[in-house]
């Protein structure tokens, strides 16, 4: 069922409210930065900060695409049109969710997802990851945050041979982000190197730069066949190092052509109700980022599903925080 606008204005209206008057960027009592990735929402802008804002009483935001452009292809204009909207809806910026690294790795295999085109509209060869990253190191300036998000290459089926040399490229985008005192956040994806909460503790330990940290995405790990993202990879994790957290769910679909498919934060395989007491537990206190990827709202367009889907999924998220006993959130 969609969730309408209303629904989330009883739900949230309260701390929405007195956003405004407060002028505080935290929310009271909640121990982390809640968030939602801004085209998880819909490509316009202006209405994703006013859904996020309004309608989910957030504080925070994470930045991907704007208007259909990554976030590198947006021009001076753009970007000052961008920092306008956020002041207008009081919203602070999580990280920038940039692709850096989301390519083949020269002198490896061709990987089998290596993609003919990117669906965030953010296809950068190779050749372009210096130039693209000392861009997002701008970026990150212009929009006051810290931290930006990468990869470490689409998957390999033998990664081994390489990994002396994914990890050096890392440690060099680590280096040049500390100049400019920036948290590098290497997200576990399943369609590159690092997919498990296992594979990412490897992956840290192997690479011990203080600004290298993160983005610990269980939902990601649920795509491995017998993975438990929670408790088994998280206590695998060194909990100092992560720097991100995105929020989004999934089954599994054994035997079918698509062996998972993304469900609401509140369905699905990973138990973020225990995993929100424990990152609370353990002193976590970045950003927890919604990225829906479950399409299953209703709507006549791909807009208005993918802004519905958003909406049942922020309700789930805020349910199991609930069921978690985190307030103020």
């Amino acid at each position: 069922m969609a969730v309408s606008r209303r629904e989330f204005v009883v739900g949230a209206g309260a701390a929405a409210a007195a956003l405004s008057a407060r002028g505080m960027w935290a929310q009271d009592g909640c121990p982390f930065r809640l968030s939602v990735i801004n085209d998880e929402i819909g490509p316009d802008f202006e209405h994703a900060c006013h859904v996020a804002s309004v309608d989910f009483g957030l504080h925070w935001i994470e930045l991907r695409s704007l208007w259909g452009k990554t976030l590198a292809q947006l021009s001076g204009a753009e970007v000052d049109k961008a920092k306008g909207i956020l002041a207008k809806y009081n919203l602070r910026v999580t990280d920038l969710a940039s692709p850096l690294y989301k390519v083949d790795l020269p002198g490896a295999p061709l990987s089998k997802e290596s993609p003919h085109h990117d669906e965030f509209h953010a296809d950068f060869t190779y050749k372009e990851q210096a130039e693209l990253l000392e861009t997002l190191v701008r970026l990150t300036k212009s929009f006051g945050t810290d931290r930006i998000r990468c990869f470490d290459f689409w998957r390999l089926a033998d990664e081994k041979p390489y990994r002396a040399e994914i990890n050096r490229k890392l440690v060099e985008a680590a280096e040049r982000c500390a100049k400019d005192d920036i948290v590098l956040l290497l997200e576990n994806e399943m369609a590159c190197n690092t997919g498990s909460g296992v594979e990412a503790a490897k992956v840290l330990a192997e690479i011990p730069n203080k600004n290298f940290m993160l983005n610990w995405d269980p939902g990601n790990s649920v795509t491995f066949a017998g993975d438990v993202p929670y408790p088994n990879d998280y206590d695998a994790l060194p909990k100092k190092r992560i720097g991100h957290v995105h929020c989004k769910n999934a089954i599994r679909t054994p035997g079918k052509a698509h062996p998972f498919e993304w469900e609401p934060v509140d369905v699905g395989l990973v138990d973020w109700v225990r995993q929100f007491k424990a990152l609370k537990r353990d002193g976590y206190h970045h950003a927890v980022s919604l990225e829906t990827h479950w399409h299953g709202g209703e709507g006549k367009t791909q807009a208005e599903i993918s802004e519905n889907s958003t909406r049942r999924s922020m309700q789930g998220l805020k349910k199991c925080l609930g069921e978690a006993g985190i307030t103020g959130c």
